[in-house]
């Protein structure tokens, strides 16, 4: 199969097509998959090509269509639902981690829930109060679901068709500043990616700066100026995978550098930047040669009107958690 270049977006939707043409149990689901695509039209296509009884348009009711999919998948089907943003996927908590997340431990075993939950995430579009939330950290609490983000349109792909083929729910946090505005070219050869598998995107040997999802770029970007203006090499590396993480390569990089930046767009207090850090605090702290530095959001709700430039971390702010670590002496 020759390699496409396909934008992030157009990447999910080919990793829906894949799996809908090779798995006769996934369908698609949603408010206005459909007829109309999806509200970013990631669906584009797909109702027309598999028909109205495989890509399902749902009323507006976020918890009604969980609870519909948990059914689907108890019978034996595989369920995609997208939540539109992921300011919208709240009313639809208790359904994914008390019921679709625990069937497998509540049944011994017996029964699991085959589910994928799209949810459009992170900011960076001017969205208001339920349009650019990062809600990773609820669902690492409860465990039973794994959590993916990629930042890449390959990721994307083999992301969403490593989650339709996984016996248990998958929440999947798709980068919306990306949907367009980034493009690759990979063999949509229906490849699945691993869980819990991180991507070092570029070596250093000064400082590892750990990120996921959109903001992966803007880390790539700061550690190539620095690297060219003759600072700091700062080893970059794409969590991907949030739950199972990579603790292996996380540790690997920190062993070899001393010095941590973490960065992500969700609040830094009790943010998944935390876990990060107490996890290298328990394992990896003979090697740390400064403090670990988180860079993220302040603890208020997301709003356009605060700005994406304060609530994102920056070029500007990554940089100096860099520096913090970099300077830093005992």
């Amino acid at each position: 199969m020759s390699p496409q270049t396909l934008t992030m977006l157009e990447a999910l939707r080919a990793g829906m097509a894949h799996m809908l043409e090779t798995d006769d149990s996934v369908v698609l689901m949603g408010e206005d998959v459909g007829r109309s695509g999806g509200i970013f039209r990631t669906s584009t296509g797909l109702a027309q090509r598999f028909g109205g009884n495989r890509v399902i348009d749902t009323p507006l009711d976020e918890k009604g269509i969980v609870a519909h999919a948990i059914g689907m998948a108890l019978y034996g089907l595989r369920p995609i639902v997208e939540m539109q943003f992921s300011g919208f996927i709240h009313d639809a908590f208790e359904h994914i981690m008390f019921c679709a997340a625990r069937y497998r431990w509540a049944s011994g075993g017996q029964y699991s829930c085959p589910l994928v939950i799209r949810s459009p995430s992170f900011g960076g579009i001017k969205g208001g109060f339920w349009h650019s939330q990062s809600a990773e950290a609820y669902f690492f609490h409860h465990g039973g679901i794994k959590v993916l983000s990629p930042s890449t349109p390959e990721d994307a792909y083999r992301m969403m068709i490593a989650a339709v083929q996984d016996p248990d729910p998958v929440l999947l946090l798709e980068p919306v500043p990306l949907y367009r505005s980034m493009s690759a070219e990979f063999d949509t050869d229906g490849v699945p990616a691993e869980f819990g598998e991180a991507r070092i995107v570029r070596p250093g040997a000064d400082a590892t700066l750990l990120a996921y999802g959109p903001i992966v770029h803007e880390c790539e970007r700061v550690a190539d100026t620095l690297a060219a203006s003759g600072g700091a090499e700062v080893e970059v590396i794409d969590l991907r995978s949030l739950m199972p993480y990579d603790v292996e390569t996380i540790l690997a990089s920190v062993r070899k550098t001393g010095r941590v930046v973490i960065a992500h767009e969700a609040p830094v207090t009790m943010g998944f930047g935390a876990e990060l850090a107490a996890v290298l605090q328990e394992k990896a702290f003979g090697y740390l040669r400064a403090p670990i530095d988180r860079v993220g959001a302040p603890d208020v709700p997301y709003h356009f009107s605060i700005g994406d430039e304060m609530y994102r971390p920056t070029a500007s702010n990554i940089r100096a958690g860099i520096t913090r670590v970099t300077e830093f002496a005992f």
